[in-house]
Parts: structure tokens; C-alpha cells; sequence
């Protein structure tokens, strides 16, 4: 068996007395493309937010290729990780967000170049070569130097895809990244990411309410409801043979598009 990239034993997360995640138990595998689904609340955004170490977790263990995320070995023992041991655990991850997030000053080309020159000190050059073949994939090779303001919000949300895979990370992950824009926006955005998927090298994780989305890209479908994993499987088995009520309750609201 291939070690898993990224692994939750028992994760559990509250947040002041709402106990958000109940004991998760999750592994993707290198390459894995991995759809989370389920009502709002149900905790996926917390699973990949821990795993971007943007919430920690209140109990359990997390490894990203092996190594522990929110722990490291000292002297046999585990304990808990310090800002260095996170930020080099976290250089193999990369997060695309709701909203974008990107730099109002920055050219769309200084966007996607500023963290590989910053973070990962690869020579300018090389980091604006990256970046321009990037932007090029994703349709954008002639907005290099236009600013985030002088896009549209599909266009904002493909350079923040771009800008995170030029920082080559083993997974990534997106957060509902269709759910700001105009609904005729949507279709390029997740042909971007569709793209980006089919090349097959990067693991994903992926919160979607896009189930059409999610039967095309995902190697398997996770269903969460109330912190936990409720079913879990095949994109064919988990959106057309549902095992639970509850999963059979949830996609009822989808049946006009699957």
C-alpha cells in the first residue's frame, strides 16, 4: 500500500462549546482527487482550513506525507509543532480560497511570482517563466501585466488557481472557489480546475456544492454531516446509489442537476 499524502486520525475540532468535527478519520492518497460534500456547517472548510493550519485542531493527529502537521518528534515524543515545523510542513500545500485574495498592487504576473521568488527563492527568471506559462493555461497569458481590479471575478479566481499551482505543492486545496462569482463564471473556473486535475501529479481536495463538478473530477466523493463522515465512496455509487437517508435527503436538493 502507498503511504497516504495527507491523514486525519481522529481529529475532533470545537469551537468554543460547538463541537464542529467529531472524530474524523480520513487519508487521501498521492494523486487522490477528493470531493467533499454535505450541508453548511457540516465541517468540511474546517478539515482543509487544519490542513492549511488556519485552525488547529482541538484533538488528534494530522500527517502530510508522513511527517505530523500540528506535532513533531522530539526525543521519541510528540509535541506540539512550532511556527518553523508548520511552515515547512505547509510548503507542500497549496489553498485557493473563496474570495481570491489577491494583491490590489501587485500586477497579475508579481501575483503569481512574489511567493515562489519569496518563499521558495527560485531566481526570478525561472519564477516568471513558471508563472507566464501558468497564466497562459489558464487563459490569461495576456493579462500579465493587469492589475487584480481590471479583471472579472472568474478571472481573479483563475489567476489565484494559477498563482498556487506555480508553487508546485503535493495537494491542493479549494474552497467552495465558485461560490463568489457570477453564475456565468462558474463554467470557466471549474474547467480550469478540471484541467489542472486531469494532468493527475497533484492530489486535491475539493468542498464543492457542484455535484456535476464533482462526479467529473473526483477520484471519490466524501459526504460529511454533523462533524462527521457519514458515507464515503465512488462518485457513481455515492450520486446515484446513496447508502443513508441522509445523503439521499441532501442530494434531493441537487436532483435537477445530476
Amino acid at each position: 500500500m502507498t503511504q497516504p499524502l495527507v491523514e486525519y486520525k481522529d481529529v475532533h475540532k470545537s469551537f468554543d462549546d460547538v463541537e464542529v468535527l467529531k472524530g474524523i478519520d480520513l487519508s487521501v492518497a498521492p494523486g487522490e482527487k477528493l470531493a467533499l460534500i454535505g450541508p453548511s456547517g457540516s465541517g468540511k472548510t474546517t478539515i482543509i482550513r487544519m490542513l492549511m493550519t488556519l485552525e488547529q485542531p482541538t484533538s488528534g493527529y494530522i500527517t502530510v506525507d508522513g511527517t505530523p502537521l500540528w506535532h513533531k518528534e522530539v526525543n521519541g515524543n510528540l509535541v506540539p509543532a512550532d511556527e518553523k515545523h508548520l511552515r515547512q510542513v505547509r510548503g507542500n500545500i497549496g489553498m485557493v480560497f473563496q474570495h481570491f485574495n489577491l494583491f490590489p498592487h501587485m500586477t497579475i504576473l508579481k501575483n503569481c511570482t512574489s511567493a515562489p521568488v519569496n518563499v521558495l527563492g527560485i531566481p526570478k527568471e525561472e519564477a516568471e517563466q513558471r508563472a507566464k506559462d501558468m497564466l497562459t493555461k489558464v487563459g490569461l497569458g495576456d493579462k500579465l501585466d493587469s492589475y487584480p481590479a481590471q479583471l472579472s471575478g472568474g478571472q481573479q479566481q483563475r489567476v489565484a488557481i494559477a498563482r498556487a499551482v506555480v508553487m508546485r505543492p503535493k495537494v491542493m486545496l479549494f474552497d467552495e472557489v465558485t461560490s463568489a462569482l457570477d453564475p456565468e463564471t462558474v463554467g470557466e473556473v471549474l474547467e480550469v480546475i478540471k484541467d489542472i486535475a486531469d494532468e493527475g501529479e497533484m492530489a486535491m481536495i475539493l468542498v464543492t456544492h457542484e455535484m456535476d463538478f464533482a462526479r467529473d473530477v473526483a477520484d471519490r466523493i466524501v459526504f460529511l454531516e454533523s462533524g462527521v463522515i457519514a458515507e464515503q465512496g465512488p462518485p457513481q455509487q455515492i450520486l446515484e446509489n446513496p447508502e443513508s437517508e441522509r445523503l439521499q435527503s441532501f442530494l434531493e436538493r441537487f436532483r435537477s442537476t445530476i
